[in-house]
Order: structure tokens, then sequence, then C-alpha cells
């Protein structure tokens, strides 16, 4: 078995798909508009290698209790292949201020950082 895609609830499609495209390289599919569900768009954003991101949108998308369509998720970590990759994503975020956790070694052997999406959605950068 393998990961099909995962999937992001956004109020802000455009500049979720810009932050794919400009920080991790992502190649994104012409804009979705579905038939079946009013005010639902998305658009799918292919990694160099691994599953495909859905980056979904809705009309009124909600931010309340359990139970609801919420943007985000709790995180997704993505593999960008080496520690100096990391250290180089790390400078960008800086810049673009959105570093949260800057590049170290953990107690299981893993060099990451963590940075923000566009919705604040944390996201581990793993060398």
């Amino acid at each position: 078995m393998k990961i099909a895609h995962v999937a992001l609830w956004t109020r802000n499609l455009n500049a979720q798909k810009s932050f794919w495209q400009d920080f991790f390289a992502g190649t994104s599919n012409e804009l979705y508009i579905s038939k079946n569900r009013p005010g639902f768009r998305s658009h799918f954003i292919s990694l160099l290698e691994g599953p495909t991101i859905e980056l979904m949108s809705l009309d009124d998308l909600a931010t309340g209790p359990h139970g609801q369509e919420l943007t985000g998720w709790a995180h997704i970590a993505i593999h960008v292949g080496s520690r100096q990759e990391v250290d180089s994503m790390v400078a960008k975020a800086i810049e673009q201020g959105i570093l949260v956790s800057p590049a170290r070694t953990t107690g299981d052997g893993y060099y990451e950082a963590i940075i923000r999406d566009p919705d604040g959605n944390l996201i581990e950068i793993v060398g």
C-alpha cells in the first residue's frame, strides 16, 4: 500500500498553491471546480517524490469545534534531501518570517526545522 495523497483545507487556495510551488518546487494541476459540491475548489500539488498534496477550499470554511471541516492538519513532515537543504530552507523561512523552530538534531537523530504555511499549519522539513 502507499499514500495516494494528503489533503489540506485552506481559505486561501492561491496563497497555499504559491507557497508549495515556491518553497518546495511543487507543480500544480489546473484548478478543479466541483460540479457536485458548490463552492469546492482544489489543486493537486506534486512534489518530486511521494504522494501529492490536495489543497482544498470551500466557501465559508469553518474554524470551529470538531465535526466541521476546518483549515489545516497537525503537521506534515517533508524530507528535503540533506542537512544543507534544511539549512537553506531555514534561511529562506527566516526571510519570509515563517520559521517556527530552527534546525536541530532531535533525540531520535533527525535533522529538522519547523515552518508555517500561509494558514499557519506546521511543516517539518527534514534532512
